[in-house]
């Protein structure tokens, strides 16, 4: 399939700039997968398409205050975005110079250096740490901020700090939200657990290449960027346990749906922990789930095509068409989806 095959026209004015006021105020559109049928609901209605038995899994990834405004020795401004972190003392990142990095910069942080220039893989530089007293985290949280995504066109403020972060966040290590999940508050939750909806935990910390273009023109040659994940037993046996039980599998975002298709690429669920670079496509025989909860993607993203590959192509560019004509908010902190059988 080709990259143009998933462009779409969004007017700019739809992308959300902030956060709605509260959580759970969000639309939601409910998409049929498999008759393309949609309704217009509020996010607040979610449970009226769930059932009891019905396994929601989300993904407690916490977002690190990753992105960071340093000086060089020679006062020159160098912004650092941890990736990710290797061990207390070292991280890879994105630097941003108005010159090329060498290898040995040092990066002052109050006119202190703390972080230098050590190595390169890829796209990214390696950092460490100039002295035992600091460490990556401490040096985030003294000095980072939000990381918000690219289309957000202003800066991080200090609600981002609690906004741009789901309610259950727990491990941290992502540097960009599983924005599905920012849509749910503690009322919610707790609803749907009153409901019978039960809930399981993977984690999987988000890393800046979730923002990378397609550059190829032919989908099937792009090589997707690697992201940690862990599913454990828990997860597996609450998956098969809700199966057993006739209940849906319903991934709580794509990040979800990654862990738990990763975690089954050999046929059978299994916990796992490490890397991954699943990419999932149309033509993709999904393995462990049966609905998905996501927010609206960019044209021509690999999430896109993630979802495409669950509902079809032709139904979710039909979805986003709707959504633009009753002005949904797109993106990040923009309104939800829902794809279900209506009929399961």
């Amino acid at each position: 399939m080709d990259k143009k095959d998933f462009a779409y026209d969004l007017p700019k004015a739809l992308i959300a700039q902030q956060p709605i006021t509260q959580r759970s105020q969000s639309r939601l559109l409910v998409l049929d997968k498999n008759s393309g049928e949609v309704r217009d609901c509020q996010f607040t209605q979610i449970g009226d398409y769930l059932k009891p038995g019905d396994l929601l899994v989300f993904n407690n990834t916490k977002v690190m205050p990753a992105r960071l405004q340093g000086q060089k020795k020679t006062g020159g401004q160098i912004e650092v975005f941890i990736e990710r972190i290797l061990n207390e003392h070292q991280a890879k990142a994105l630097l941003k110079a108005n010159k090329s990095v060498r290898l040995g910069t040092e990066i002052y942080f109050n006119d202190r250096p703390m972080l230098q220039v050590t190595g390169r893989q890829g796209m990214f530089f390696l950092v460490e740490t100039l002295d035992k007293y600091h460490d990556i985290n401490r040096i985030m949280e003294k000095h980072g901020v939000m990381p918000l995504p690219p289309y957000i066109q202003r800066d991080s403020t200090e609600s981002d700090s609690e906004r741009y972060q789901t309610v259950y966040a727990e491990t941290a290590g992502a540097v960009a939200a599983p924005t599905a999940g920012l849509h749910f508050d503690d009322k919610t939750l707790n609803h749907l657990k009153a409901q019978g909806i039960n809930s399981a935990f993977v984690t999987l910390h988000v890393g800046a290449g979730t923002f990378q273009p397609v550059k190829a023109d032919h989908i099937e040659d792009h090589k997707i960027h690697k992201e940690w994940l862990q599913v454990d037993e828990t997860v597996v046996d609450a998956v098969k346990e809700t199966k057993a039980n006739g209940g849906r599998i319903i991934a709580v975002g794509t990040t979800a749906v990654r862990c738990l298709e990763t975690a089954a690429q050999n046929g059978k669920l299994k916990a796992y922990t490490g890397d991954t670079d699943i990419f999932i496509y149309p033509g993709y025989n999904f393995k462990v789930i049966d609905g998905l909860l996501t927010n609206f993607h960019l044209p021509e993203s690999t999430l896109l095509m993630l979802v495409s590959a669950l509902a079809g192509r032709k139904n979710i560019l039909n979805a986003y068409q709707h959504a633009i004509d009753q002005q949904y908010r797109f993106f990040s902190y923009g309104d939800a989806m829902l794809i279900v059988d209506s009929t399961d």
